[in-house]
């Protein structure tokens, strides 16, 4: 059970991961490849020491599967922590304020509590499945205001797409449907636009990673909407012998939309 107190937890812990990143200039910063490609700088280390030596202090004994300093070979057990320190990097080194901070928690393959900061923009939205998600300021003092996904407006949808990874797939399937207008960002911030009721679909047919999605699809489910695999099913994590890929998902705010796609 995720109750108050460790909400408040993790809602302060994912803002200390913010401040972490914030005190390092992404204009003077170093920027080297993983083995994967992707790019890591010294600001997704901070934050990840940051979310390391928290997560060890809160929930001592739960493993902790991060983009940055996951053991491929340890046990996940039935609840686990998915952890992106910053999400966005390329629009973090580019000096553009979408990127963000995120954690879940996931119990039995599904995510049951998710936290998402977005450092440039002040904000932290949280959700717990089952109770409901809010949007509040990284200042620890500032109220939280409940956040709801929205039904699909008879007008034509708002769609959420990615600023660099929007590939032909998910192409074709907006092509699909009545979208009248596109917001266009990176990171875990669509998923978030889904949750406030500010965008209505958000598909990403290509694989990503576990981390990337987590946080926010607990955050969308908790706030009304759902996310599914493309053909419509649950959305399991916890893929150990995969690298912790999915091969791709759908965001709806509007639940009765998400149903099979050919």
């Amino acid at each position: 059970m995720v109750d108050a107190a460790l909400a408040a937890e993790l809602t302060a812990l994912v803002a200390r991961a913010s401040a972490a990143i914030l005190a390092i200039a992404p204009g003077g910063m170093a920027t080297r490849l993983k083995a994967d490609h992707t790019p890591v700088t010294a600001a997704d280390e901070a934050a990840d020491r940051v979310i390391a030596q928290g997560l060890a202090r809160i929930l001592p004994g739960v493993a902790v599967v991060s983009e940055e300093s996951r053991d491929a070979g340890a046990a996940l057990g039935e609840t686990f922590a998915l952890v992106d320190p910053l999400d966005g990097t390329k629009e973090f080194v580019a000096g553009r304020g979408e990127y963000t901070v995120n954690l879940a928690l996931v119990t039995g393959g599904e995510p049951i509590a998710g936290f998402i900061a977005a450092p440039a923009l002040g904000l932290v939205y949280r959700g717990i499945v089952g109770r409901g998600a809010e949007r509040l300021g990284l200042d620890p003092a500032s109220a939280p205001l409940a956040i709801r996904c929205r039904r699909a407006p008879a007008d034509g949808l708002v769609a959420a797409v990615s600023r660099s990874h929007l590939d032909p797939d998910s192409e074709a399937f907006l092509a699909r449907l009545a979208v009248r207008q596109r917001i266009t960002s990176g990171s875990a911030l669509k998923l978030c636009r889904i949750a406030e009721g500010v965008a209505d679909v958000y598909p990403r047919l290509s694989p990503t990673s576990e981390w990337d999605t987590a946080a926010g699809h607990a955050i969308v489910a908790a706030a009304g909407g759902a996310v599914t695999t493309p053909s419509g099913m649950p959305l399991r994590y916890g893929r150990a012998g995969e690298d912790f890929k999915i091969p791709g998902f759908v965001a709806w705010g509007d639940p009765t939309r998400s149903v099979a796609q050919d």
